[in-house]
C-alpha cells in the first residue's frame, strides 16, 4: 500500500532545498504540488530547488506580487503561482484550465486556499510547520493515484539518499 503521508524533518534551507529536489527528479508532468505554510516557512525555497535542479536560471521569486510565472525548457514546463491575495471568485480568470492539459506542466501553487475546490483531488499537499530557528517539519498528503505514486517514490528516495 502507497503512503498517503509522509513527515519529514529539516534541520535547514539546505536540508530543505535538498528534498525538494529530490522531490524534483520524480517529477515528469502533469503533477500538482501546493505548498501550504506561514511567511517565511520555507514554500519559496522549495519551489526554487525544484526549478534549479531543471536547470532554469532564472530563480523563481515569490510570485506574491505577478502571481503566475511559466518556466519552460525542452523537458518540462514549471507553473509558478502564489495565489496570497486571491479569493476563489478570482480563480477562474488565471488559465488554470490551459495549464491541467499541458501534460509536460507541473503546477508549483504556493497559498492554495483560493484553489482547494478548483483543481483536482490527485494532488501533492505539502505543508511547511515552522519549528524552532531553521527547523522545520514537512507534512506531506497525496490526494490521488498519481500523488500517492509520487510520494511513495520520494519516501524511498529519501530513505536511500539519507535527506
Amino acid at each position: 500500500m502507497m503512503p498517503t503521508d509522509f513527515i519529514f524533518n529539516s534541520s535547514g534551507p539546505e536540508q530543505t532545498s535538498s528534498l525538494a529536489e529530490a522531490l524534483a527528479s520524480l517529477l515528469k508532468g502533469g503533477e500538482i504540488l501546493f505548498f501550504k505554510g506561514p511567511i517565511g516557512a520555507g514554500k519559496t525555497v522549495m519551489v526554487k530547488a525544484v526549478a534549479k535542479y531543471f536547470g532554469f536560471k532564472k530563480q523563481p521569486a515569490s510570485a506574491s506580487f505577478s502571481l503566475m510565472k511559466k518556466y519552460k525548457n525542452k523537458n518540462i514546463t514549471l507553473y509558478h503561482a502564489d495565489l496570497f491575495r486571491l479569493d476563489s471568485g478570482e480563480m477562474f480568470n488565471l488559465g488554470f484550465e490551459e495549464m491541467l492539459e499541458d501534460e509536460t506542466g507541473v503546477l508549483l501553487i504556493e497559498w492554495p486556499g483560493a484553489a482547494e475546490s478548483f483543481f483536482p483531488k490527485d494532488r501533492l499537499e505539502i505543508e511547511v510547520i515552522l519549528k524552532s530557528g531553521n527547523d522545520r517539519e514537512i507534512k506531506f498528503c497525496a490526494g490521488g493515484r498519481v500523488s500517492r505514486a509520487l510520494l511513495d517514490n520520494l519516501c524511498k528516495l529519501t530513505e536511500k539518499k539519507k535527506i
